[in-house]
């Protein structure tokens, strides 16, 4: 009888102490789960909208891959590409796009894809050959007469393994046509060096996996190989042979041995022979030290001048952050020495948005048959890991922001617990036995240190709500702070596990990137919004120079913007919109952007817009789509939008082919256009338009590129528009309109319908 009056003590002992846990039913359900229904809906909605805005389908690819290729993906060690130089030596070397045409003249009058322009050899080059590849890196040369093969790694998407690619060039290396797969086994592979020993061609690729250095010879060069030997029972990685002094030298690097800095230890080997067998140098290591030394080979050591030089890779910051070329002084059984030298390789100031922007791990240097230097370099617009970082910071925010889901629900009292309750008091409704009843005092489900913790914890939530007032201004305000905040938090996640790098890759044609010069013409008045203009535009992809038309006032110096490629400023003598349209024979591009100084859009909508250009070079191809009836009554989009149709693209922001436009516009046959223009401080857009239709006779003379919902007109936020008066401006050109129709043709009988192009860019 004892026994049951004690235990009918603890359990009204219990059920009195947590009877608020018979509130957790019916209504509290029900409005905890419309509660987190309606904040993860918010949530999503918001961060799917931007999603959308932010990161369109065509970011980050780079040659109009198809979406179901297997090749290009992401990958966590990087986006490796291939680039080309051209000089009078290794030490004297330029990128494709400034070398001079003699040296390498590529499609210099066949086609829109001049100037060729790095990288030359990218994971789209492989993909649409039909091998698929997520990046290529590690090139090494081999050169027979003029033609050239390039040798390389090429990340398997499918096994997610090395293997070593093959591509043919037959014009000085502008130009690569992939052949295919040169060396598949089934441990990852890398660093290919190839070279030629008694009329023998050997390859000695990285297998570092399987613990060996391998030696291949070409069965049927260059894509079928049979393995000749083990050089090395050595996990040995970026190994190659250099000969000096009737030896051969193997440098290479042995990771795996006891005490060995990865990435800044380096070995060497001597033979009479490449075939062995080798020996090892009296002071290996001859490094074993800090990673940004250039330890680990960074390509083939090459002779110039009668002196020997070793290629290095300083991996300090980051794998593969930058090449380092060393003169060897010394080198023998007993003794090895070597002082570093420069190379005064071109680097781009890009950032992400240039295929090198990052790093560069890799040169290679050959002599043509021409006599001048070829280098190839791999370079990287992102770090190793960059990918798996990224995933893991999105997860982090996504985790906060659902963290402050559940702060908001404490707050406004919907949320009452941290821990479940039966956690803490293992209550349950109903009737219980007292064999249950003693399997819960006897801590059969939990400790009691446990349960007390849990019970500790889910004192926070009114802890919080005591101190947060959610009728209070203190407390709404806190309430919408903190759902702001998970907004936030959430775009944050997406952006990070969506939105890709970062990096605004450039749309290659026919597999081949290109440059434009950016041409905006501007004046005193519009400094500021010139330099914000320099500072963003120079970033992108394709952007070789910038020449700005200064109209008026005193211009300013080069060295006040901020540029990552070179500004030039052609100050007028007068100030006149025909200016926009002057002959500059110092333009070395052929396609030029017209990009008046308001107008800012993304990197990657001009780098849309030069794709589309590069498919048409004949055609105006812009942004603003105007569309011109019988009244000659000038209208903005919504007036064509309502039409379905365009027949004029407004030059502010559009691509030409610089010769054809600039000479059209100062010809003898426009003269007269040119000075209404001058009469009317306007219209010099309106003109080339009415140029371009009466050259192009009945086929189409503009392409238009829908741009973003994004674009920003600074211009509202100075002041100083040319434009600021609507109804004027309009009234202006409506009278262009009507001169330029007597002196050239109507443009009222063309109609080019919206939607045309199978990418819906021009919707």
């Amino acid at each position: 009888m004892e026994v049951t009056t004690e235990t009918s003590s603890l359990h009204k002992n219990v059920h009195n102490r947590y009877r608020y846990l018979s509130d957790y039913g019916g209504s509290s359900t029900v409005r905890r789960f419309m509660f987190f229904v309606s904040c993860f809906g918010l949530y999503a909605l918001v961060a799917s909208t931007y999603a959308w805005l932010a990161f369109p389908p065509h970011i980050g690819r780079t040659d109009h891959v198809s979406s179901s290729s297997l090749g290009c993906r992401e990958d966590n060690e990087g986006s490796w590409s291939v680039g080309v130089y051209y000089g009078d030596s290794p030490f004297t070397l330029k990128p494709i796009e400034t070398v001079s045409l003699g040296m390498v003249n590529v499609w210099r009058n066949e086609s829109a894809a001049w100037p060729v322009a790095n990288p030359v050899l990218t994971c789209a080059s492989l993909t649409n050959s039909g091998f698929p590849s997520n990046f290529v890196a590690d090139p090494f040369l081999y050169v027979q007469g003029d033609t050239l093969y390039l040798f390389f790694e090429n990340k398997n998407p499918i096994t997610l393994q090395g293997d070593i690619g093959v591509a043919e060039s037959t014009d000085k290396g502008a130009t690569w046509k992939p052949l295919g797969i040169a060396l598949d086994e089934p441990w990852h592979l890398s660093f290919p060096f190839v070279f030629n020993y008694n009329g023998q061609i050997y390859m000695m690729p990285e297998s570092n996996q399987i613990g060996e250095l391998r030696l291949y010879r070409a069965v049927n060069f260059p894509l079928s190989w049979k393995l000749e030997k083990v050089l090395l029972q050595k996990p040995l990685v970026d190994s190659t042979i250099i000969r000096h002094q009737g030896n051969y030298w193997l440098f290479g690097s042995d990771h795996s041995s006891f005490g060995a800095k990865k990435n800044g230890q380096l070995e060497i080997w001597y033979s009479t022979t490449p075939l062995g067998p080798w020996k090892p140098h009296k002071k290996n290591p001859i490094y074993n030290g800090k990673r940004n030394v250039g330890a680990r080979n960074g390509g083939r050591g090459f002779l110039h001048d009668g002196n020997l030089y070793r290629v290095g890779q300083d991996c300090g910051e980051n794998y593969g952050k930058r090449i380092r070329v060393f003169k060897i002084e010394t080198l023998s059984k007993e003794e090895y020495r070597e002082v570093q030298v420069t190379l005064n390789l071109d680097m781009s100031r890009k950032g992400k948005n240039s295929w090198n922007g990052l790093r560069h791990h890799q040169f290679e240097v050959a002599q043509l048959s021409s006599g001048g230097y070829i280098g190839i370099v791999d370079g990287d617009r992102v770090t190793s890991g960059d990918l798996f970082h990224r995933v893991l910071l999105g997860y982090v925010s996504l985790l906060a922001s659902i963290t402050l889901v559940l702060l908001l629900g404490f707050l406004l009292g919907i949320v009452n617990c941290i821990v479940p309750s039966t956690w803490c008091v293992n209550y349950y409704a109903g009737k219980r036995t007292d064999a249950l009843l003693n399997s819960e005092t006897d801590g059969f489900f939990l400790s009691d240190k446990l349960r007390r913790m849990c019970s500790r914890l889910n004192r926070v939530p009114p802890f919080l709500r005591g101190l947060v007032k959610p009728s209070s201004k203190f407390g709404k305000l806190s309430l919408g702070l903190i759902l702001l905040v998970g907004v936030l938090l959430s775009c944050l996640g997406i952006s990070y596990i969506y939105g890709g790098s970062g990096a605004v890759e450039p749309y290659t044609f026919k597999g081949h990137a290109s440059q434009f010069t950016l041409v905006t013409m501007t004046y005193d008045a519009r400094l500021w919004n010139l330099k914000m203009y320099v500072k963003h535009y120079s970033r992108c992809a394709s952007v070789k120079e910038i020449v700005v038309i200064w109209n008026k006032g005193p211009p300013p110096e080069v060295t006040e913007l901020d540029s990552a490629v070179p500004v030039r400023i052609r100050v007028e003598k007068r100030n006149s919109l025909n200016n926009r349209f002057n002959v500059d024979p110092l333009i070395t591009t052929r396609a030029v952007l017209e990009l008046d100084d308001d107008i800012m859009m993304s990197c990657d909508e001009i780098e849309k817009g030069f794709r589309v250009w590069r498919e048409h070079p004949e055609r105006l191809v812009g942004f603003y789509p105007r569309y011109v009836d019988q009244t000659m009554t000038y209208s903005g989009e919504k007036f064509a939008r309502s039409r379905e149709g365009y027949n004029m693209i407004l030059t502010g922001a559009a691509f030409m082919d610089a010769g054809f436009a600039f000479g059209l516009y100062q010809s003898d046959e426009a003269k007269l256009g040119r000075e209404f223009v001058d009469e009317k401080f306007n219209c010099e857009d309106v003109l080339l338009n009415f140029l371009y239709a009466n050259a192009s006779g009945s086929a189409k003379a503009v392409e238009y590129v829908r741009p973003s919902a994004l674009v920003l007109d600074t211009s509202k936020f100075s002041g100083v528009a040319i434009s600021g008066d609507t109804d004027q401006h309009y009234r202006k050109r409506s009278q262009c309109l009507r001169r330029f129709s007597e002196l050239y043709g109507s443009l009222s009988d063309r109609r080019w319908e919206f939607g045309g192009r199978k990418d819906g860019w021009d919707l």
